[in-house]
């Protein structure tokens, strides 16, 4: 039994050595400007050691150099789904976004932007963590309204006690959301330099259909697809380019965060 663990963890270890050196390999090349070349080693890396932000991150930084702007989009974009608080993938992520082309009306309410704004504050982690203090204040703001005989001190505990349960219901739910944000595929990235978007689906949808161009970076939301028989690229997508627009993309113009 005692060689079994002692082989299974030297299995372990050999497999993080080899992902660790794909990582530093892709580093290298990167470092030597050979960016090709450090892209296919990230993804190695993915493929052998599972997703991180900092791999990600490197990548988005990889396909810019090599003048991709929207798979460098795609990248940073999925750094921070796993980690909202990268500061150095939302700083590039911005640089990159004012180099794209199409600049959709940011529609988006107040509100939405701030809570958006304090998700990125923290990891998912951090989030849960902050959630847990909060409960244990909670707690002992109870304690202190049912047990203390000093009257301040039971008001402090009863009005506290409501405050900090709010905090700690706002921290559970951005804990829950940037959670969840890795498996949300509902955002897609423009991949192609420039993608014909239709109002209706298939290449040749009539004269009536209104082409929308989009080019490489543009980030839409996917909100319905659909297969066109015999058309060169069967798969369709109904993108929402913002609140008022919608049109129809090939899928292969177009990869999902």
């Amino acid at each position: 039994m005692k060689k079994f663990i002692l082989a299974f963890a030297a299995i372990i270890t050999a497999i993080c050595c080899q992902a660790s050196a794909l990582t530093q390999q892709a580093d290298t090349a990167y470092a030597h400007q050979d960016y090709a070349a450090a892209v296919q080693l990230y993804h190695k890396a993915i493929a052998s050691d599972g997703i991180s932000p900092e791999v990600y991150y490197n990548l988005g930084n990889a396909y810019y150099r090599l003048g991709k702007p929207g798979r460098a989009v795609l990248y940073y974009s999925r750094a921070l789904q796993l980690d909202p608080s990268m500061q150095d993938a939302r700083d590039n992520l911005a640089f990159v976004n004012t180099r794209i082309l199409d600049k959709p009306e940011d529609d988006s309410t107040f509100l939405g932007n701030l809570h958006s704004g304090i998700l990125a504050k923290m990891s998912p982690d951090a989030w849960a963590w902050t959630a847990f203090i909060l409960f244990a204040a909670v707690l002992g703001c109870t304690a202190i309204y049912i047990f203390s005989s000093n009257v301040p001190m039971r008001k402090f505990g009863f009005f506290g006690g409501f405050v900090i349960t709010a905090l700690f219901i706002y921290s559970l739910t951005a804990a829950a959301q940037t959670a969840a944000a890795p498996f949300d595929r509902s955002k897609a990235v423009i991949v192609v330099p420039t993608a014909n978007l239709s109002t209706a689906p298939g290449a040749s949808s009539g004269k009536d259909a209104k082409i929308i161009p989009l080019h490489e970076g543009t980030v839409v939301e996917i909100t319905d697809s659909t297969t066109v028989p015999g058309d060169p690229s069967p798969l369709w997508y109904d993108v929402k380019i913002n609140n008022s627009t919608r049109a129809w993309a090939r899928a292969t113009d177009l990869e999902r965060i």
